[in-house]
């Protein structure tokens, strides 16, 4: 295939690129972006203040006035948006949604404690509720990040949102990063053209064209204005790759570079000063003590209250379950815990009491059945759940009771998938690490592909959670699995 000329391809990235070229300039596009987020910024911290009024004065009418706030939002809506910005999240194109949350909320706290500071250093009366200023800053740290995610997931897929991304490398590396970005919208990155030596890559990628050789870049970045580009070239050898680093990386504000990490797809790493030789540092973080000191916390505060606002819900539920089939209302199985222990995994019982009679005669009788269980170890439609255990599954609420496995020790509110005994043999490894830490009620995979990955998808998943863990990440999830569960997807 020849390849694409300059001149035709403003009208096909035009056209048929999921990013336009743009009529403005790219700094106009920020602009625009980061008012939206700003003006949504502001809408949550007021909404937040005055919730948080609104509360203090539920419980302790009538001993505060709520008119003596007012000339303090002025103060607010300069300080959080001028700390925003400094901190980049204005527009933050390119910032991952936990860096975005961990940054978001740091930068909350700090504001809200040099306002406390100050307060205390200026030596001003305090005529403002200690309460409701906790409570706001509490409230907020909820509130700024729904909003964030509400922009993002109505106009991430807007052809002006984001800037326009150059991808150097149409090989599997490339591939990955287009389909990556383009699944991932909100984050910003839009590609708006592929770049390759390779003839036969010429054409496109998920309706983002493909044209080359190399050579074309400098024009390429000059005609389009495109000021991003990833070089996604892994497998070429190393002086080739310095050679593309130092020739094309000049034509660009930034450049992200794909190194060759052989089978640790997707890892975030760290990048280390080793006395000016540049090294990647890989963390197994959730392996440290103090992570999971940290997640013990977590897990026995937020499990202890969930089970106290949810004990109604769990007694409707055993009664349906008591109801709907002849059996226990508690199914107990055998798992493989930390450090390879065993325990006894609690759920809802959702299947007839010869559930296992019933696999084994469809799995002898039925190919297709046979094929989707060795590949998922799991059935889409499966015939030996009961009615009431259909919506159970479909919900995630046959899970439930798994709180108690939590509060005992035996698993965490986030965590790997607790595998069955005789799935180790499968494992292929990863039970080395998989089993280093606790499994988890819900998890990455969980909120991400559910059904749609393999069993050796998910536990590379797994171990891509365990590499990366943070306080964050688990809050993200356990907002994904809050909407999962009302949704019902992927069950």
């Amino acid at each position: 295939m020849e390849p694409l000329t300059l001149n035709h391809l403003t009208e096909i990235v035009t056209n048929k690129s999921s990013f336009s070229i743009p009529k403005s300039n790219i700094k106009q596009r920020k602009i625009q972006a980061g008012l939206i987020l700003l003006a949504s910024d502001l809408i949550m911290l007021s909404f937040s203040v005055i919730f948080s009024l609104l509360l203090r004065e539920l419980f302790w009418p009538g001993e505060v006035s709520i008119a003596v706030y007012v000339p303090l939002l002025p103060l607010l809506f300069i300080l959080f948006p001028v700390t925003y910005f400094i901190r980049g999240l204005y527009p933050g194109f390119g910032m991952d949604v936990i860096e975005e949350l961990r940054t978001l909320s740091y930068t909350t706290t700090g504001v809200y404690a040099v306002l406390a500071t100050l307060t205390f250093l200026v030596k001003i009366d305090w005529d403002y509720s200690r309460l409701a200023f906790v409570l706001s800053w509490a409230i907020s740290l909820l509130t700024l990040p729904l909003g964030r995610a509400y922009v993002k997931n109505k106009y991430g897929n807007r052809k002006w949102w984001g800037i326009p991304v150059v991808i150097i490398g149409a090989g599997k590396a490339g591939e990955n990063v287009i389909k990556s970005l383009l699944k991932h919208y909100q984050i910003g990155l839009k590609p708006l053209v592929a770049v390759d030596d390779d003839a036969n890559r010429w054409g496109y990628i998920n309706n983002i064209p493909v044209i080359g050789g190399l050579d074309i870049i400098p024009d390429l970045a000059e005609k389009l204005k495109v000021g991003d580009a990833i070089i996604a070239m892994p497998s070429v050898s190393r002086k080739r790759q310095h050679e593309i680093i130092k020739n094309y990386s000049k034509f660009f504000q930034n450049t992200t570079f794909i190194p060759d990490i052989s089978g640790l797809n997707s890892l975030w790493v760290n990048s280390r000063d080793l006395g000016g030789i540049l090294g990647l540092e890989v963390q197994q973080k959730l392996i440290k003590r103090s992570s999971r000191i940290q997640k013990r916390i977590f897990d026995i505060t937020l499990a202890g209250l969930l089970m106290v606002f949810l004990m109604p819900i769990v007694t409707i539920l055993s009664l349906l379950v008591f109801i709907d089939s002849k059996g226990r209302i508690l199914f107990y199985q055998e798992r493989m815990g930390i450090n390879d222990s065993r325990f006894n995994i609690i759920k809802f019982r959702t299947m007839f009491e010869d559930a296992e009679d019933r696999l084994s005669e469809l799995l002898t009788s039925n190919n297709e059945f046979r094929s989707e269980y060795e590949k998922y170890h799991k059935l889409k439609k499966d015939p030996r759940l009961t009615r009431i255990g259909k919506i159970l599954r479909k919900f995630s609420l046959d899970e439930l009771p798994q709180f108690i496995n939590v509060i005992k020790g035996e698993m965490s509110l986030i965590g790997p998938r607790a595998y069955i005994p005789w799935e180790k043999v499968k494992m292929n490894g990863y039970e080395e690490m998989i089993l280093k830490v606790k499994p988890g009620i819900s998890g990455l995979w969980q909120v991400t592909d559910r059904n749609e990955s393999s069993f050796e998808e998910r536990n590379e998943t797994d171990v891509y959670y365990i590499r990366n863990w943070s306080m964050f990440l688990d809050i993200y999830i356990v907002a994904r699995t809050i909407g999962v569960i009302l949704l019902g997807k992927g069950a």
